[in-house]
């Protein structure tokens, strides 16, 4: 069936929309706090939640708007349920391994309900099964391995061969009592929390970097300073790596959601395809309207450029399941993938064990940021915890960690020698209102997006942090780099790191001074 419902023009996530998200000034004096925690998602306000109901003062720095990073366009599944991971930890690491990943996951999400009846906050928070299903043959039989590892861990769960939906499927795994929320009105009310209790909210206020120490100190953009006795990197990727190498340990990717609005009633549960492409569907009601979020379409960042192709085909897998009356809001999300697929929470590097590092989630922020939360409670009063080894990101696994790594950095590696040979033979003119795309100008490569109205942007299109060249994502209107999934606005600032620098800008009036063949004119 063609796809007759138009996909909307502007990205934006239905977890903002009419929620009153408080606003915060920017830092505009040297501090000193208990604990600086950097990033203001679910991993950094959870943390400042925790933290301030243990006494201690915290301030927190955003680089952007609160909630409005990877939290604000997750697809919001409260679940130990992470894609097909038990049978391979227990392969790759042991039981123990795989059972304590259950475990802490399982953790979060009695954190997180137990939190939403303390106060009483209305988000949406629904005890829900999740299924993971296959279509194919192939994937049919790793449901069944993966079935037997939840028997050999203690999770309960079965295998069932049909879901509620018009999917033909093979296999499906359900685990019971896992759960849904709002998480843009969860943290919301967190933040009142915090702000109630003598918290500090900074917002517009980037971070660059760390001066160690027993007292170690944030340097912001802005020549501020803020000193604790603990630092939290909760920005996603680490504003500062240390000596950590996390971007020659990672991956980045990015995955597309739909909300759309369907007059049949959504028959419940979480479910997600384990076979190529990947799909994902919940539901969540707000403000009395009822939506159902399909999400999928993932691939490597930097690595497509027609993005709007991923959305399309999302709109069109929901129309052959669901009777759709509108698709209402689309959005986007970039994760980051460890090397094992276990994120990395802990001492940045053993030499600094007072910077701490929250990364890595894979996906599945909202147990595992929670998770990361209840862990940095732990390490700062120095309580045990018994995920402190399993999450530690001076962990090292001989398999498979380290093909990965190799595998990682040889892409890395393509990525810079074929962008440099890549020479395109684009001129302005080719370039539609609205569109971006990589031109040559006296032999170098040049990023131009044409906005609307014909106005030029033009940057230099080699990332800033390891020389690699970006590519045009059309989707969302900006540059993205293979190498490292930094992700950069259509006038060259930083969305995404580890990036921390802009690209080089151009005044378009430049290409007045080229000849009519350089420029296109």
């Amino acid at each position: 069936m063609a796809n007759e419902k138009k996909i909307p023009e502007s990205p934006e996530p239905l977890w903002r929309v009419d929620v009153d998200i408080p606003e915060f000034p920017p830092l505009e004096e040297d501090l000193e706090v208990d604990v600086v925690i950097v990033g203001g998602g679910i991993a950094g306000l959870t943390s400042a939640y925790v933290l301030i109901n243990e006494g201690l003062k915290v301030a927190v720095l955003e680089a952007d708007k609160i909630l409005n990073g990877t939290t604000g366009h997750t697809t919001a599944k409260v679940t130990a349920q992470h894609d097909l991971i038990y049978d391979e930890f227990i392969t790759n690491f042991g039981r123990n391994t795989a059972r304590l990943y259950y475990e802490a996951n399982t953790e979060a999400i009695n954190f997180v309900k137990k939190t939403v009846e303390e106060h009483q906050i209305e988000c949406d928070f629904k005890e829900q099964d999740a299924f993971i299903y296959s279509t194919t043959d192939e994937y049919a039989q790793k449901l069944e391995k993966e079935a037997q590892a939840y028997k050999k861990i203690g999770i309960d769960g079965e295998l069932v061969h049909k879901i509620p939906f018009e999917i033909e499927v093979k296999n499906a795994l359900v685990m019971k009592n896992q759960a849904q929320f709002h998480p843009v009105k969860y943290l919301s009310h967190l933040v009142q929390i915090i702000i109630k209790k003598g918290g500090l909210i900074f917002e517009h206020t980037v971070a660059v970097n760390v001066e160690p120490g027993e007292k170690p100190t944030v340097l912001t953009r802005e020549d501020k300073r803020v000193t604790g006795g603990f630092v939290l990197a909760c920005s996603h990727f680490p504003f500062y790596e240390g000596t950590g190498f996390y971007s020659a340990r990672m991956k980045a990717s990015r995955s597309y959601v739909v909300a759309v609005k369907a007059k049949e009633s959504y028959p419940g549960g979480m479910y997600l395809s384990v076979d190529k492409p990947t799909r994902s569907l919940r539901t969540v009601s707000t403000n009395d309207e009822e939506y159902i979020i399909i999400g999928g379409g993932s691939h490597q960042t930097g690595e497509r450029t027609d993005t709007k192709e991923d959305y399309n085909a999302l709109g069109t897998f929901s129309e052959k399941v669901f009777e759709i009356e509108d698709i209402e809001y689309h959005w986007s999300a970039q994760d980051l993938e460890t090397l094992d697929k276990i994120p990395y929470i802990g001492e940045l590097t053993t030499g600094e064990p007072n910077i701490l590092v929250a990364t890595g989630f894979r996906k599945w922020g909202m147990t595992n940021s929670t998770a990361a939360a209840l862990l940095f409670r732990d390490i700062i009063l120095k309580r045990n915890n018994p995920y402190r080894d399993l999450y530690s990101p001076a962990r090292f696994y001989a398999h498979p960690s380290l093909k990965n790594f190799f595998v990682n950095n040889a892409k890395v590696v393509k990525h810079l020698i074929q962008g440099k040979l890549d020479m395109p033979g684009k001129k302005v003119n080719d370039i539609p209102n609205g569109e971006g795309s990589v031109i040559t100008i006296n032999g170098h490569r040049k990023g131009v997006y044409k906005d609307e109205n014909g106005k030029l942007y033009m940057v230099d299109t080699t990332c800033t942090h390891v020389g690699c060249e970006v590519h045009w994502n059309n989707g969302e209107k900006s540059w993205d780099c293979p190498c490292h999934g930094s992700r950069f606005s259509y006038t060259g600032e930083v969305l995404e790191g580890p990036a921390e620098k802009p690209l080089q800008q151009y005044d378009f009036t430049m290409l007045d001074n080229l000849t009519s063949e350089d420029s296109g004119y």
